[in-house]
Parts: structure tokens; sequence; C-alpha cells
């Protein structure tokens, strides 16, 4: 049976994040830094937060309150960060069309910001049936928030580019696929819990929500591996003539 401190618990909460660290010096050692930077800050954070928070767990000096509020305030910060990775995705993705591609990531940069502070006000003020676990409710609250959010504009980039048929290339479609899987895995297991199943059993959502991160982050290490190139492409011609017509009128606009 497995337990939350099995071998395969402290597995599944370490691996990810070592993978991470070297997919992190493989995204610096390409150069890809400059074309990702959100992604590798996002890599590097999340990295460096597991491994403190696997510390916080296991250490008997550390209480059960400050290990839920160094987890809040890391969500807020790997909230933010994941949303400034969606943007530059947005802007990868409209590479040919320069205006657009900063316009659609500064849109979604800024308004992934503001829903996560709106999804900070909710879990701060929603209401708490047990006081006494009140951070963790909170906690949880905002993880859930910050993922559906994150759903949402993941849904939307790859509407978007089905809609105008845009080719993507294999790092972008690799980062946009795992973010997308992560997303819906984890709404997915909220349902379960909201619906009362598997409600004594925790650990077992906890250990899958694990496991699929680490098959995110397999993803992610594949697409940086291979080499570059158009992940889909089409065989109908690509409607280019709508977002040049934007992106042309969007240059003169900022050019006024």
């Amino acid at each position: 049976m497995l337990q939350a401190h099995s071998f395969l618990w402290h597995y599944l909460w370490l691996a990810p994040h070592v993978l991470q660290v070297a997919l992190a010096i493989l995204i610096w050692r390409r150069g890809l830094h400059k074309l990702f930077p959100f992604f590798l800050a996002y890599t590097i954070f999340e990295a460096i937060e597991e491994f403190t928070l696997y510390g916080m767990d296991i250490s008997p000096t550390i209480s059960g309150e400050t290990y839920w509020r160094a987890l809040y305030a890391g969500l807020i910060i790997e909230g933010l960060l994941r949303f400034g990775a969606i943007g530059e995705l947005f802007l990868r993705l409209l590479r040919p069309w320069p205006a657009l591609g900063r316009l659609g990531n500064r849109l979604i940069s800024g308004t992934g910001a503001v829903l996560v502070l709106l999804a900070v006000l909710a879990a701060a003020y929603a209401p708490i049936d047990n006081p006494q676990h009140a951070i963790i409710s909170r906690a949880h609250i905002l993880e859930q928030t910050l993922f559906i959010i994150q759903c949402g504009l993941v849904l939307f980039l790859f509407l978007f580019a089905a809609y105008f048929r845009l080719a993507w290339n294999n790092r972008t479609f690799g980062i946009a696929l795992g973010l997308g899987i992560l997303s819906c895995e984890h709404m997915a297991t909220w349902a379960v819990m909201a619906s009362g199943a598997l409600l004594n059993r925790r650990d077992l959502l906890d250990l899958f929500n694990m496991a699929t991160y680490h098959v995110c982050v397999l993803i992610w290490f594949y697409y940086f591996l291979i080499p570059n190139g158009p992940a889909t492409t089409s065989a109908v011609p690509l409607p280019e003539n709508n977002l040049a017509i934007w992106n042309r009128e969007l240059e003169r606009l900022l050019q006024q």
C-alpha cells in the first residue's frame, strides 16, 4: 500500500526537481534562456521551492503552520512565473508578427498578474469552516484558483493557434503541452476531492499529482533535447492576411 512517506513518495517529490535543475542547465548552455526567460525562471524557482519545502517537511523543528505559510508564498510567485511563461509562448507563436506577439505577451502576462492578485484575495477572504486549519484551506483554494486560470490561458493558446492554423515549434509546443496536462490533471483531482470520493485517501491524490508533474518535466526535457522544428503543420494555406494586417496596423499605431 502506498504511504505518504514511502520511498515512492520521496522519489516523486525530489526526482522531478532534480531533472528541472538539469533542464535549467540545458536551457542555459544552449542559449535558450533569451527565448524563454520566464520558463527558465519558473524551472529554477520550482526546483528551489520544492527542495526547501521537502526539507521543511522532514525537519522536526519546522511547524506545520510555517510549512504551509511558505507554501502559500511560493504559490504566489510560482503563479506569476507560470503566467509569464504562457505569455512568452504567445510571443514565440506569433514570431512572424512581432507587434502582435509583443502585445499578446504583455496582455497575457499582465492579465495573469492581476488574476494572481485576485486569486490571493479570494483565498484570503474565502469563508473557512475550520479556523484551526485556515492556512491549509487558503493554500488549497489559492492553488486550485491558479490552476483554473492557467488551464484557461493554455486552452486559449491552443484554440488561438488552431483557429489561425499556426505552426508550433517543438519547444513552444512542449512547454504548452506540459502546462496543459498539469493544469487539467490538478483540476480533475480537485473535482474528485470535491465530490467526496477518496476522501480518506488524500495521499493517493497527492501521489498522482506528483507523478503527473514528473511526466510533465520529462515532456519538457524531451522537447528541449530534440532538434527544434515545426511540431505541427497545416496542409491548408495559413490565413496570414488577417494577422499581417493587424500586425501592420498595430506597428503603425505604436509608431505614432
